[in-house]
């Protein structure tokens, strides 16, 4: 239990990180890149199974990466784009 919470840290800090390099103008720091990592995975395991888009770009530690990371691409333009419309 302790190594998923681990590992689930991990893939979150990496794969936000790297949404944050993409997606411009969106540093949120270690623990946003962990939570901003970590949403995108929830959010991508709900979207991409719902419109039948299946990800075998890996397995293990490096496919959740990267499930993660488009996660949290997609959230982080969502997220830049309700700043823009809001202020």
């Amino acid at each position: 239990m302790l190594t998923a919470l681990i590992i689930a840290l991990v893939v979150g800090a990496i794969a936000g990180w790297l949404a944050g390099l993409v997606v411009q103008g969106t540093g949120f720091g270690l623990v946003g890149d962990i939570v901003i990592g970590i949403l995108g995975a929830l959010l991508a395991g709900f979207l991409f199974p719902y419109f039948g888009i299946a990800l075998t770009l890996g397995g293990g530690v490096l496919g959740a990466i990267i499930l993660a990371f488009i996660g949290a691409v997609i959230l982080l333009v969502i997220v830049k784009v309700i700043k823009q419309i809001a202020g």
